[in-house]
């Protein structure tokens, strides 16, 4: 890995997103307003969006930065362009953590963005400390976007990378504690569920809007990070050059 050729990558692909307006939108804005639809939707209903707003802060942006990412590097792939850069000294390595960088810098507004929305417009209470729900939102889109990265290398069209969220996505929404809570899940779906990083990422939206402090915190953090490493180090291993 080479920092200059990967800082490189992360401003090349920051330069296109400032000419892609739609993309810019779905990042920043996208998940703020499905957070919002979704305080509308129980705004009759006291405590309904304290008791899900923290695992919808999880939700939204690991499933709108899992599908940018995906089909953004696709779209490198498909056009030639990863092709062309491969010709260069630039490594695989440095490309799939050129992307990381750059969209872990949206990452990071889409977190702010997200997390002020869902408290001061939306009135979500928190307890513990909101810059930890910022840096569990953090953590989680970063999640999306190393899923999406290495999801991206076994799609041939944009059409199949959208098909990966029935197989990567859904199943962890269903198993994550969002519609039961995990300790009250049969015990093979609660294993299953132990092995799934979206789990944790809703474990620790809700460790932190709880108040819960230290490892009650920090533990489903540090597992959703060691997924997202994995996934990061699995992805260029994975790359291909060109979609056939």
């Amino acid at each position: 890995m080479n920092p200059r050729r990967m800082f490189a990558t992360a401003g090349r692909v920051l330069g296109q997103l400032r000419h892609d307006p739609r993309s810019i939108a779905l990042m920043l804005v996208a998940p703020s307003l499905l957070v919002g639809l979704f305080a509308w939707l129980f705004t009759d209903q006291d405590g309904v969006f304290d008791q899900f707003g923290g695992a919808i802060l999880a939700l939204f942006p690991f499933i709108v930065m899992f599908l940018i990412t995906s089909i953004t590097t696709l779209r490198e792939r498909r056009s030639g362009t990863l092709e062309r850069l491969m010709t260069t000294p630039l490594g695989k390595a440095d490309f799939i953590l050129g992307y990381a960088l750059a969209f872990g810098l949206m990452a990071v507004l889409q977190a702010a963005i997200t997390v002020a929305f869902a408290v001061y417009v939306c009135g979500l209470t928190v307890d513990g400390p909101l810059w930890q729900l910022g840096l569990v939102a953090v953590v989680d889109a970063v999640l999306g976007t190393a899923l999406g990265l290495l999801a991206s290398a076994f799609a041939q069209t944009e059409f199949q990378a959208v098909q990966f969220m029935p197989v990567l996505v859904f199943p962890q929404i269903i198993l994550g504690g969002l519609f039961m809570p995990r300790d009250q899940m049969p015990d093979v779906l609660y294993a299953i569920s132990d092995w799934l990083p979206l789990s944790h990422a809703i474990d620790a939206t809700g460790a932190v809007t709880a108040g819960d402090e230290g490892w009650d915190v920090w533990q489903p953090v540090l597992i959703v990070v060691a997924f997202a490493v994995a996934f990061l180090v699995l992805a260029p291993l994975t790359l291909r050059r060109r979609t056939p």
